[in-house]
């Protein structure tokens, strides 16, 4: 079965459906209702066995790239004013259907006063991809380093 990412998106992608306030300008009685509607997803999805994690995110981000073979990786803070992902689902479903059909629920989410939030969520499908010896790849790093040591992916 594929899988997916459902994308929760405060700010970015296409023109929102109505402006909402952020939700720290929210009433309690409505973040509650939010919240309390978000665990009902996890168990909707724990129950017909499509869920697979799903996380909320802090609203502050920054950047990071590859700063070159001898130096520091590069950072920068997000702008203020940039895309805000809320959060995501991560999903196992039968179809690309399936996974328009959990989305579009979960844009129905009530936000302030109740009403739906009409969010845009994203949908990427998870790359299944594995190499095979028959693949003729222009580039094989030998080695990728981390935290937690190195590991030889191509071996």
């Amino acid at each position: 079965m594929p899988k997916y990412l459902l994308v929760k998106h405060y700010r970015g992608g296409p023109a929102p459906h109505r402006p909402v306030p952020t939700m720290d300008r929210w009433a309690p009685e409505d973040v509650d209702a939010h919240m309390a509607f978000l665990g009902k997803v996890n168990d909707l999805l724990r129950e017909t066995g499509e869920y697979v994690d799903a996380q909320a995110f802090a609203p502050a981000s920054s950047w990071v790239r590859y700063g070159g073979p001898d130096a520091e990786p590069v950072t920068a803070d997000a702008p203020a004013d940039g895309p805000l992902v809320a959060g995501w689902y991560f999903v196992d479903v039968a179809s690309y259907e399936r996974a328009v059909e959990l989305a579009a629920y979960v844009s129905s989410e009530p936000g302030p006063g109740g009403s739906p939030l009409y969010e845009w969520i994203e949908i990427r499908e998870v790359m299944e991809w594995r190499p095979t010896a028959e693949r003729n790849l222009p580039h094989r790093p030998t080695e990728v380093c981390g935290a937690k040591g190195c590991v030889r992916p191509w071996a």
